[in-house]
Protein backbone atom coordinates (compact mmCIF):
# COMPACT_ATOMS: atom_id res chain seq x y z
CA UNK A 1 0.00 0.00 0.00
CA UNK A 2 2.86 2.36 0.76
CA UNK A 3 4.29 1.83 -2.74
CA UNK A 4 0.97 2.85 -4.30
CA UNK A 5 0.88 6.01 -2.18
CA UNK A 6 4.43 6.94 -3.21
CA UNK A 7 3.68 6.24 -6.89
CA UNK A 8 0.54 8.37 -6.76
CA UNK A 9 2.41 11.19 -5.05
CA UNK A 10 5.16 11.13 -7.69
CA UNK A 11 2.63 11.00 -10.52
CA UNK A 12 0.64 13.97 -9.24
CA UNK A 13 3.89 15.83 -8.53
CA UNK A 14 4.78 15.63 -12.21
CA UNK A 15 1.68 17.59 -13.13
CA UNK A 16 1.03 19.73 -10.07
CA UNK A 17 4.45 20.67 -8.78
CA UNK A 18 3.58 24.32 -8.39
CA UNK A 19 -0.01 24.86 -7.28
CA UNK A 20 0.00 28.56 -8.16
CA UNK A 21 1.18 27.81 -11.71
CA UNK A 22 -1.66 25.32 -12.20
CA UNK A 23 -4.24 27.63 -10.64
CA UNK A 24 -3.25 30.72 -12.63
CA UNK A 25 -3.11 28.70 -15.86
CA UNK A 26 -6.61 27.34 -15.28
CA UNK A 27 -7.94 30.80 -14.43
CA UNK A 28 -6.32 32.23 -17.56
CA UNK A 29 -7.86 29.57 -19.81
CA UNK A 30 -11.24 29.97 -18.11
CA UNK A 31 -11.23 33.77 -18.41
CA UNK A 32 -10.12 33.86 -22.03
CA UNK A 33 -12.48 31.03 -22.94
CA UNK A 34 -15.45 32.83 -21.41
CA UNK A 35 -14.47 36.10 -23.11
CA UNK A 36 -14.24 34.43 -26.52
CA UNK A 37 -17.43 32.41 -26.00
CA UNK A 38 -19.41 35.50 -24.98
CA UNK A 39 -18.12 37.46 -27.94
CA UNK A 40 -16.22 40.10 -25.97
CA UNK A 41 -13.06 39.29 -27.90
CA UNK A 42 -12.38 37.44 -31.12
CA UNK A 43 -10.65 34.08 -31.36
CA UNK A 44 -7.42 35.59 -32.68
CA UNK A 45 -7.20 38.03 -29.79
CA UNK A 46 -8.07 35.19 -27.41
CA UNK A 47 -5.23 33.08 -28.80
CA UNK A 48 -2.80 35.98 -28.42
CA UNK A 49 -3.97 36.52 -24.84
CA UNK A 50 -3.49 32.84 -24.05
CA UNK A 51 0.06 32.85 -25.41
CA UNK A 52 1.01 36.07 -23.63
CA UNK A 53 -0.75 35.02 -20.42
CA UNK A 54 0.89 31.59 -20.35
CA UNK A 55 4.31 33.17 -20.87
CA UNK A 56 3.65 35.65 -18.08
CA UNK A 57 2.44 32.95 -15.68
CA UNK A 58 5.44 30.77 -16.50
CA UNK A 59 7.88 33.67 -16.05
CA UNK A 60 6.35 34.50 -12.68
CA UNK A 61 6.59 30.87 -11.59
CA UNK A 62 10.25 30.64 -12.62
CA UNK A 63 11.04 33.90 -10.83
CA UNK A 64 9.31 32.65 -7.66
CA UNK A 65 11.23 29.37 -7.80
CA UNK A 66 14.52 31.23 -8.28
CA UNK A 67 13.80 33.44 -5.28
CA UNK A 68 13.07 30.38 -3.16
CA UNK A 69 16.28 28.69 -4.30
CA UNK A 70 18.47 31.70 -3.56
CA UNK A 71 16.95 32.16 -0.08
CA UNK A 72 18.25 28.73 0.94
Amino acid sequence: MNILRIAFKELTGMFIDDGALALFSLLLVLGVGLAVKSGLIGPTVGAALLVAGCLAVLAESVARAARRKFRR
